[in-house]
């Protein structure tokens, strides 16, 4: 396995055809991932960077149609549902597959953007440059780092002022390989009064060697623009998810995160809004469910800055067989960001006595004029209502898992149809 050092970064840069300034910005990212020290919040966790795969040689070069996909690998996409959702349900797809993107089709007429962030730095160069690296900075954290330092692949969404989408976009990232590292780089612009819709699924096959996932995602919200990102991640258990996803809205604009965990051994990811312009909203709807021994520790992140900025946080959670699901999140309202309001509403359910939960709240109100609430609930199943169905017939499993469906009913109600047949498949098993 290469090992990462200087060598294997100024090889990848050069493999990839970059500019000078990537190569050197990937140097720079690699010499910050060195110094940085691992997050000191969440669960605890370690990772040999000596044992992880950075980049896998692509195994098919970009294509939009299916019958030049390797077979191996269209099977793989095919069984996973990726191809019959591409033809019913979608306006473009993305599929990327260990390191690369391997397919990418586009089927509205409309003058938008929409391919692989590699792709968009070579036909489109100053506007890659102008939003790369400018919501989420390369020395943010140790993961922020090591992305700047080996990104490879994600999706790169420009759409113009007024344009609007009839049907969702949407990229699906695969891990095949055995302890393989994937650090895609999504950035979407949603210039003033568009309105897009993204939908994003993540899977891997179960290896017995650790994986890592450490993407970035910056999201840019314009005048009376519009944005929703929708995330179902059903990563196999040997993944560490370790993501970090911002979006900055302006004046009247709106971004709504979707973002459902029910996969990888461990998770940390707050989606954050930095609600900058006037009037502003920010909303994230999400739900984490950990079972045996998966870390969940998600949440959100919501800063007002601008004036009569809305946000809203309502977070799931649902824990059992000794799974660990918290919540942890950040609500500022920042001084000049007057006549605001942040909602955070964090409910979990407990369905056994090995499983636990936590709430991990900070909540800053710089300002007399705005308001936070939070409000948390932690419950365990109820053996009343548990009794109550097993009386009707139903088995101790059935009568669980209708009570979990209606426990996630908002969150459902919330995801495309696809997603939601998509999640309550997901949770049966």
């Amino acid at each position: 396995m290469r090992k990462l050092d200087i060598d294997f970064i100024k090889e990848l840069s050069l493999k990839k055809n970059e500019p000078e300034w990537m190569r050197d910005f990937r140097l720079q990212s690699y010499q910050e991932f060195l110094k940085q020290a691992e997050p000191s919040f969440g669960p605890e966790f370690k990772i040999d960077f000596d044992k992880i795969l950075y980049y896998k040689d692509k195994s098919n070069e970009i294509t939009d149609d299916w019958n030049k996909v390797k077979d191996n690998v269209k099977d793989t996409f095919c069984a996973l549902g990726v191809i019959n959702a591409e033809e019913k349900y979608l306006d473009g797809v993305t599929n990327q597959y260990e390191s690369d993107v391997i397919y990418h089709k586009q089927k509205t007429n409309k003058e938008i953007i929409f391919t692989s962030t590699d792709e968009a730095l070579q036909k489109y160069p100053e506007l890659f440059q102008k939003y790369f690296n400018h919501l989420v900075k390369y020395n943010e954290n140790k993961y922020t780092a090591l992305n700047g330092a080996v990104w490879s692949g994600g999706s790169f969404i420009y759409l113009p002022p007024h344009t609007k989408l009839d049907r969702p976009l949407q990229s699906y990232f695969r891990i095949d390989s055995e302890a393989l590292g994937q650090f895609e780089r999504t950035i979407i612009i949603v210039d003033e009064g568009a309105e897009l819709e993204y939908i994003e699924g993540c899977t891997a096959r179960v290896n017995n060697s650790l994986s890592l996932h450490a993407g970035v995602v910056e999201i840019y919200v314009g005048k009376n623009a519009k944005c929703r990102y929708s995330t179902i991640q059903n990563w196999s258990t040997n993944v560490y998810n370790l993501v970090t996803k911002r979006a900055i809205v302006e004046e009247n604009g709106q971004m709504e995160w979707i973002d459902g965990n029910i996969g990888s051994g461990l998770t940390m990811k707050y989606p954050s809004c930095i609600l900058k312009g006037d009037n502003a909203t920010g909303n994230s709807l999400s739900i984490a469910y950990a079972k045996g021994k998966q870390k969940l520790d998600a949440g959100a992140k919501m800063i007002h800055l601008g004036k009569n900025t809305r946000s809203n946080i309502l977070s799931k959670s649902i824990a059992l067989e000794g799974g660990m699901a918290n919540y942890r999140g950040t609500v500022r309202i920042a001084p000049g960001a007057i006549n605001s309001q942040a909602k955070i509403k964090c409910d979990t359910i407990i369905l056994d006595n090995e499983s636990c939960s936590h709430t991990y709240p900070k909540n800053i109100l710089e300002n007399t004029s705005s308001v936070i609430e939070h409000e948390a609930v932690v419950s365990k199943v109820s053996g009343e209502k548990l009794f109550y169905l097993m009386s009707q017939g139903l088995s101790e499993e059935r009568a669980k898992e209708l009570l979990i469906m209606g426990f996630i009913s908002d969150f459902k109600k919330s995801l495309p149809m696809e997603y939601a047949v998509e999640l309550n498949r997901l949770l049966k098993e």
